[in-house]
């Protein structure tokens, strides 16, 4: 595989094998999800956004374009971490799975895009 793959999905949709390397890339657990139900590879949750940029956000679509500047900026200091994921990319499909009910606006998007670009 000459391109990683990445893939975000909301940990709530059904599993399927065409997921590849499953990471839950939120910094909590969440609600009515059983580890069996998961069917993770990992639980990356240092590359979730920070508790106080996640509680600042709050989900408002109206903070995004500035959430996704300061989520970066965390990704950033972070090489560890997404150069790992980029390396299991390299073999297989990543898919990014995430619990927010919004399915654009929200961290998963934004290491998806953050991945890609420092992948290629």
């Amino acid at each position: 595989m000459s391109k990683n793959q990445f893939l975000t999905k909301r940990i709530y949709q059904e599993y399927s094998p065409d997921d590849g390397y499953r990471v839950l890339v939120d910094r909590l657990w969440p609600r009515g999800v059983s580890k069996e139900e998961a069917r993770l590879n990992e639980w990356l949750k240092n590359i979730a956004p920070s508790t106080e940029l996640r509680k600042w956000f709050d989900h408002d679509a109206q903070k995004f374009d500035e959430f996704r500047n300061r989520y970066k900026v965390e990704l950033q200091q972070k090489p560890e971490l997404t150069e790992h994921l980029i390396k299991i990319a390299e073999d297989q499909q990543v898919t990014l799975l995430y619990a927010a009910k919004e399915e654009r606006h929200n961290h998963a998007s934004v290491l998806k895009r953050f991945l890609e670009s420092v992948s290629t």
